[in-house]
């Protein structure tokens, strides 16, 4: 008897863990992974706006040679009408560490962790309009409706997380052309979209208990489950119900959970200095808080982490006029705070299974909008990515000698997608979801692994 009841003990605990997302695997929610991850978790630090390459990763000498010169390549249509002349890059690059890959002045944090970048420059997109470009970007479709990349990977994975949502975007105060859409879960259960953190000592609306004792509010919890599948009971099963069950029990657990998250006074002072913290620009304090609090979720599980710029640093990276301003106010908030992010993961042994993404939604011109801007550019621009499994201190692709066309490895955003997919161990072609009697999938029925920019 005591050993069938040793056994069985064991076999209820199994059961209720098998049950959760958390742990086991439920084959209605979660899918297997397809091949040995690199990764377990993202961190996409969303350039809003697109950073002009020719300016930041991408150097291109030609363009000093003609400066104020007529542009002497054919002009594709552009999103605004007064082109300029040909513009040089108004920052020196040098090359940085072992690999040497070359960066610009603007980042001079970042380029002290160049041997952990693969830099990719062959980047397009299908849209030069940030709303369309946006929803491109995030969902691998131009218009909105459809579930983001995070929704996805955490549709896919799970989360290793019981206490906070499996896909958290830290808003710097900054939402991009597109809304909140862009961080949708579309057609996929509202349980896998985007929770929105805003900077501040209230991260989420209502996280404080709405009752004065954590038993009251359990039992308030327990009513509202019972009331709710009491109407499951009565019209079957129903997403937006299930749903809102699994939310609410997120969010009870979320208020015992967020408050110790944010709490950033239990980082050493040496760490709140290397974020930047202290910094007398606001923009870098903004963001070197929401990369420290991105470490802080990856360490507790949390899958998916993106980041949104801050306010208050110019219009975003959108600099159609005064570029040298605008990039170096965007520059100055990021910088420090993803050096700092990069090391302190490496630090941690993080660095290796957490996949961190660098990107805009489009690129910027190499000739002037008007005398001293930029227009955008989907022909071709640069984006970065580190850890996770990618190939540190390398260069993928190329652009032509002004930094306008992709002309060696073209890849579209659906690439970045399957690429990211493959080093969480999901084949994009497998993770799909039938809807509208059509089987669906991130990369619709696009996209290539970049096996090149992958550490074997």
């Amino acid at each position: 008897m005591l050993d069938r009841s040793a056994n069985g003990f064991g076999a209820a605990a199994l059961s209720a863990l098998m049950a959760d997302p958390t742990y086991g695997f439920d084959s209605d929610t979660m899918q297997p992974l397809h091949h040995p991850p690199w990764a377990k978790n993202v961190i996409f630090l969303y350039m809003d706006g697109g950073p002009s390459s020719v300016d930041t990763f991408d150097p291109k000498p030609q363009l000093d040679k003609e400066n104020g010169q007529p542009f002497k390549m054919k002009i594709r249509p552009t999103q605004f009408d007064n082109v300029g002349t040909t513009l040089a890059s108004p920052w020196k690059f040098d090359q940085h560490g072992e690999s040497g890959l070359p960066i610009s002045e603007l980042f001079p944090h970042v380029a002290t962790c160049a041997d952990e970048l693969c830099v990719i420059h062959s980047m397009t997109s299908k849209f030069s309009e940030h709303t369309s470009a946006n929803y491109f970007l995030h969902t691998g479709h131009g218009l909105q409706g459809r579930p983001s990349m995070g929704a996805w990977v955490t549709y896919g994975l799970g989360s290793e997380c019981h206490n906070l949502p499996g896909y958290v975007v830290l808003n710097g105060g900054l939402i991009p052309p597109g809304g909140l859409e862009c961080f949708g879960s579309g057609f996929l259960p509202a349980t896998y979209q985007g929770s929105v953190f805003k900077s501040g000592k209230t991260p989420v609306a209502d996280v404080t208990p709405s009752e004065p004792t954590s038993d009251a509010q359990r039992r308030k919890l327990d009513l509202m489950r019972k009331l709710d599948s009491s109407l499951l009971d009565r019209i079957g099963p129903e997403d937006a119900v299930e749903s809102a069950i699994a939310n609410y029990e997120l969010a009870f657990r979320m208020q015992s959970a967020v408050p110790d998250l944010m709490d950033i006074s239990q980082e050493t002072k040496a760490t709140h200095d290397a974020y930047g913290l202290s910094h007398d620009w606001a923009g870098t304090k903004t963001f070197g808080n929401l990369c420290l609090i991105a470490r802080r979720l990856v360490e507790r599980g949390v899958r998916f982490v993106q980041l949104t710029c801050p306010g208050g640093s110019g219009d975003r990276w959108d600099q159609h006029g005064n570029l040298r301003d605008g990039h170096t106010k965007n520059a100055r908030s990021v910088d420090q705070p993803i050096a700092a992010l990069l090391k302190d993961l490496k630090s941690r042994g993080l660095l290796a299974e957490t996949l961190v993404i660098w990107m805009g939604e489009f690129g910027r011109t190499p000739f002037a909008q008007g005398k001293d801007g930029r227009d955008h550019n989907p022909f071709g621009f640069t984006f970065w990515m580190a850890g996770g499994g990618t190939r540190g201190g390398t260069r993928y692709g190329a652009t032509d000698e002004y930094g306008y066309h992709a002309i060696e490895n073209r890849l579209e955003i659906h690439d970045m997608h399957a690429t990211m997919l493959h080093l969480l161990g999901v084949d994009h072609t497998r993770l799909s979801v039938r809807h509208s009697a059509r089987d669906m999938r991130l990369t619709d029925v696009f996209g290539n692994v970049i096996h090149d920019v992958i550490d074997t």
